[in-house]
């Protein structure tokens, strides 16, 4: 497995629409190591999940999982997925707060208001169809990565400028006040 290069804010690649994943390559020897380098890129990077657009392969899939990620350490960990084609259906109208990072991003958090319950369905790396219900972060996390298979970066979804910040900013000031609203 290799460590790709990530692209950074103002690569065109990330405002591109991503192509979607066809049967004969989900089976392909470079589709599946593609999949294992971004697991490790994304890993290796402490992100709760990445997409094709941000290590340049303009394809519908994405990788997530926040299980023990110190990134994140006040939220609820989920398990990691590997989705090809993801879909996503807001389950509510309520919308939640978080303050999102970004791998494409880096050293910047930005409060973000999306769907708290989501339905995905997505195809595996077998091609077997499947559909969950997420919420909370994992919900998040699913909205901000397939945000990235249509050519969106949480930065176009911003509260607003004011709730754009460095994260050692966010860590002095935003930060507890995130835990004393949790607790």
């Amino acid at each position: 497995m290799a460590i790709l290069k990530v692209a950074l804010l103002g690569d065109p690649v990330l405002r591109r629409k991503a192509a979607p994943v066809s049967r004969a390559m989900l089976r392909s020897t470079a589709f599946r190591r593609l999949v294992a380098d971004m697991t490790a890129t994304m890993k290796e990077y402490d992100g709760a999940g990445l997409a094709g657009p941000q290590v340049r392969e303009g394809l519908r899939v994405v990788v997530v999982g926040s299980e023990g990620n110190p990134r994140y350490p006040d939220t609820p960990g989920f398990p990691l997925r590997v989705m090809v084609n993801p879909v996503v259906r807001a389950l509510t109208g309520r919308r939640v707060g978080f303050w999102e990072g970004c791998l494409s991003v880096p050293g910047l958090r930005g409060l973000v208001r999306r769907p708290g319950r989501v339905r995905v369905a997505y195809t595996d790396m077998q091609g077997r169809r499947h559909s969950f219900v997420a919420d909370r972060f994992c919900a998040v996390a699913v909205q901000h990565e397939v945000d990235h298979l249509d050519g969106k970066l949480y930065v176009d979804r911003l509260v607003g400028t004011r709730h754009l910040s460095y994260e050692r900013e966010y860590a002095r000031h935003f930060a507890p006040a995130e835990k004393d609203k949790a607790g």
